[in-house]
């Protein structure tokens, strides 16, 4: 508690011994009434601070994020919705969601994503193919000037772009093997350089 705490308490304790005390004072005829409006309200309030005590804690539930632990180049990333894996990486200096998939060799953009990092399919070859759980399709080759996790960066990374439908982009083994170390212990990945 610093010196400017005090004064803030006792403020506040005043100014409800005033509003309560004329609360009481203007409904005094149906004071029982009165004291259940107040439970009430005092619950919501509790149930208010109480949420916005807990959002941290609800939102890494629901919304999991990754993270870089203090020696500044661990990754740290949650179990997903569905059991995935899910890494936000900057390609050529935009965001991409990925889902982490060891069974996948190359980092594949879907249409989307590529166009969004500056990539043109549409002059693509589509020379390449992979099957997939959809069936086989069609890819093509590009280098995207860099991909970034974290404080880490990689320049010249070989990706493949999907030309079939796909929901998410993936962040296959070309990327993954540029660590030292991958482990999944307790619903969480970690990725050590």
């Amino acid at each position: 508690m610093d010196s400017q705490d005090l004064p803030r308490l006792i403020y506040l304790v005043l100014l409800l011994t005033a509003v309560g005390g004329w609360f009481i004072a203007e409904n005094r005829q149906s004071l029982g009434k009165t004291a259940r409006m107040l439970l009430a309200w005092g619950l919501i309030f509790l149930g208010v601070i109480a949420g916005y005590g807990l959002w941290e804690d609800v939102r890494r539930d629901i919304a999991p994020r990754q993270s870089v632990l203090t020696d500044g180049a661990t990754i740290m990333v949650p179990r997903g919705p569905g059991g995935h894996f899910f890494l936000t990486v900057d390609v050529n200096g935009t965001p991409v969601d990925f889902i982490v998939d060891t069974g996948a060799t190359d980092v594949v953009l879907t249409l989307d994503d590529a166009r969004r990092i500056g990539l043109d399919p549409d002059t693509m070859p589509f020379l390449g193919s992979a099957r997939t759980a959809n069936g086989s399709v069609k890819t093509a080759f590009a280098t995207v000037d860099s991909m970034s996790l974290g404080p880490l960066r990689y320049d010249g990374v070989r990706v493949a772009v999907n030309g079939g439908e796909m929901e998410d982009s993936l962040l296959g083994m070309t990327f993954l093997s540029r660590f030292e170390k991958l482990e999944i212990t307790n619903d969480r990945l970690t990725l050590i350089p």
